[in-house]
């Protein structure tokens, strides 16, 4: 599927979501924000894809809102507010709640809600050449919208610094606060950035296709929650049921048996 904004791309359990847009440095606008939620809910209700990757064309990853949008958002009422960061709130949340693994490719900069993007992507590899920079405060905003992602993936303390300072930081530090797992070299044709890539993707895909989907399921759940008898309860609840399920006996019979399991034959 194609269209101005992004592609979908599927390659055996592979789905590739790019953003295609290299001229506005892949900018935020409602109709790419309707279009990304509409992508990441198709990829996830399709039983063949195993993972996603969110990748981008050009110099930019993402540069947040694009001008267009931004001036007419100056014009918004509070409602009309609500009403239009309600749109970037959903999006946001189908990305990290999308049930198959998420990848954010990031090949350059990254900026404002672009950094929310990567957030909600369950991992993320970033050239060494890309920077990051929550630009908010120097419009007279707050990254709001995109916050609970950001910040549980960078952590308070580093939010702390860059959502008040508006810093550009690099793909060095970004990996020193946790927010990004890999750094990799930007060659010309950026191809230790898709061999990060694809060696992830093969770690992924060659996981029960169940025990990915309970695992993500597991982090956001128990991730920053009171460690009390409600969530051991919990912990002891989904264990009992993977171990259970028809994946979870085969997984330890073919680890027993020396053999693959049959996720892996199909």
């Amino acid at each position: 599927m194609s269209n101005p904004n992004l592609t979908i791309a599927y390659e055996g359990a592979v789905a590739r979501i790019t953003l295609t847009q290299p001229e506005i440095r892949n900018a935020f606008s409602d109709e790419v924000i309707a279009e990304i939620t509409a992508a990441f809910t198709e990829v996830g209700a399709r039983a063949d894809v195993r993972a996603v990757v969110l990748a981008a064309e050009g110099p930019a990853f993402c540069a947040g809102a694009n001008l267009n949008w931004m001036r007419r958002m100056a014009d918004y009422t509070r409602d009309e507010n609500v009403a239009d960061a309600g749109k970037l709130a959903e999006m946001l949340r189908v990305i990290y709640e999308c049930p198959k693994p998420t990848i954010a490719r990031v090949q350059g900069d990254v900026y404002a809600g672009g950094v929310g993007l990567v957030a909600a992507c369950d991992m993320a590899v970033v050239v060494d050449t890309a920077g990051f920079c929550l630009s908010e405060v120097k419009l007279g905003l707050i990254p709001a919208t995109i916050s609970p992602y950001v910040i549980r993936a960078m952590g308070a303390r580093a939010a702390h610094r860059y959502f008040l300072t508006a810093e550009r930081f690099s793909a060095a530090e970004a990996l020193r606060i946790g927010f990004v797992h890999e750094v990799v070299v930007a060659d010309p044709g950026m191809e230790a950035l898709d061999a990060k890539v694809n060696e992830l993707l093969k770690a992924l895909t060659s996981a029960s296709p169940a025990a990915v989907r309970a695992c993500k399921k597991l982090v956001i759940d128990v991730a920053e929650r009171e460690i009390d008898a409600q969530l051991i309860d919990a912990t002891v609840q989904g264990i009992a049921d993977i171990r259970a399920s028809e994946e979870g006996r085969e997984g330890v019979q073919s680890f027993l048996q020396k053999r693959k399991p049959a996720w892996l034959a199909v």
